[in-house]
C-alpha cells in the first residue's frame, strides 16, 4: 500500500513518542451497526490498542444501537472517528459540511474500491429473484444504511413497473430488521422471505465473498451460505469512507489517518476484523467520491 508521505512526514515524531496536542484526553472511535455490539466490540479491539499505543490516550469504543448513533456522535463531538456506509457520510454532511473529513477507504483483493448491496433468500423458499417476491416480506437493515437501504430503495423499483418500496404494493410487507447481521439471521430462520445486506461480491457465494457482513455471518457461525441464494444485486457502490472530525488537532487527525493507512501491513488479521473481510488495506479518498450518494440521499430521504 502506498504511504501518504506528507502524512507519513507529519506523523513521524507523534508515532515514536505517543505524545499528541494536549487539548484531547481520549479518543473516541465509533462502530456502525450490522452486527451484535460484543462483536463489534471485540473486532475493533485490537484497532483500540494500536489507537492508545499511537496517541499516548485512553481509546474507548462506541457500538450504538443503529447508525444514527454513529452520526449524531460525530456530528455532536462524542465521536471522533468512524467507518461511515456512504450513505452514512451523506447524512453526515448534510446535517453539517464542516463536521468530519473522509480520508480512507477500503480496498478490495483485486484493487477496486466498490461493494455492492446483494438481495438473498433461503435456497428451500423456491425464490430466486425479485420476480418472485411479489406478496412477501423484504428485509432492509437501517434507513441510514447504504447498501441496506438507501440504494435498493433506489435500485429496486427499477426493476420492473409496480414494484414500489412500501409494504401492501409490490412486496407484501417492507420490514425494517435493524442491521445486516439481523437481516441475515432473519432470512435464515425464515422470519422474512428475503433481505438485502452488503458485500464486495468477490470471491465464493459459500464463503460470503471475500468480505461483507455475509462473510462475517459466516465467520460467527451464523449461516451456512450453501442454505442461502442470491437474488439481486446492485450496480457498484463506493466503499464509504473512514471519517475523522475536523475538529480535532491537526497531528491527532494525521496520526490517525497512518495509523489506518498502514494497519494491514502492521497486523492483517486485525484489518480483516475492522474491514470486515478480506482486504488490501486502505488508501486516501475525498468528498467527491460521495458527491453522487449525497446527491442520491438528498432526493430520496432528503438528508
Amino acid at each position: 500500500m502506498k504511504k501518504i508521505l506528507a502524512l507519513a512526514l507529519a506523523t513521524t515524531t507523534a508515532l515514536s513518542t505517543g505524545v499528541v496536542a494536549e487539548d484531547i484526553t481520549e479518543f473516541r472511535i465509533g462502530i456502525l451497526g450490522g452486527e451484535n455490539a460484543q462483536d463489534r466490540l471485540n473486532a475493533y479491539s485490537c484497532l483500540q490498542e494500536y489507537t492508545t499505543e499511537a496517541l499516548g490516550v485512553e481509546t474507548k469504543l462506541f457500538a450504538p444501537a443503529d447508525y444514527n448513533g454513529v452520526i449524531q456522535g460525530l456530528l455532536g463531538g462524542t465521536i471522533d472517528m468512524a467507518w461511515l456506509g456512504a450513505s452514512a457520510y451523506a447524512a453526515t454532511f448534510l446535517q453539517d459540511e464542516a463536521a468530519v473529513e473522509p480520508v480512507l477507504i477500503k480496498v478490495n483483493l483485486d484493487g477496486s474500491v466498490g461493494y455492492h448491496s446483494i438481495g438473498f433468500a433461503r435456497v428451500d423458499s423456491g425464490i430466486t429473484s425479485l420476480d418472485d417476491m411479489q406478496d412477501k416480506v423484504f428485509g432492509f437493515g437501517d434507513p441510514n444504511s447504504t447498501s441496506g437501504y438507501l440504494i435498493p430503495s433506489i435500485e429496486i423499483p427499477q426493476h420492473a413497473e409496480g414494484i414500489t418500496m412500501e409494504s401492501g404494493d409490490y412486496f407484501g410487507e417492507v420490514k425494517f430488521t435493524g442491521g445486516h447481521e439481523q437481516t441475515i439471521v432473519a432470512v435464515n430462520n425464515g422470519d422474512i422471505d428475503a433481505g438485502v445486506t452488503w458485500a464486495d461480491a468477490q470471491g465464493n457465494w459459500e464463503d460470503g465473498y471475500n468480505s461483507g457482513a455475509l462473510r462475517k455471518a459466516v465467520d460467527a457461525g451464523l449461516v451456512d451460505m450453501n442454505e442461502l441464494t442470491q437474488i439481486w444485486k446492485s450496480k457498484v457502490i463506493p466503499e464509504g469512507p473512514i471519517v475523522l472530525r475536523k475538529a480535532l488537532p491537526e497531528d491527532v487527525r494525521a496520526t490517525m489517518t497512518d495509523l489506518m493507512d498502514t494497519l494491514h501491513e502492521r497486523d492483517e488479521q486485525c484489518a480483516y476484523n475492522v474491514a470486515a473481510g478480506e482486504t488490501l488495506g486502505f488508501q486516501p479518498v475525498t468528498h467527491e467520491t460521495y458527491e453522487s450518494i449525497v446527491e442520491a440521499r438528498k432526493s430520496k430521504i432528503g438528508g
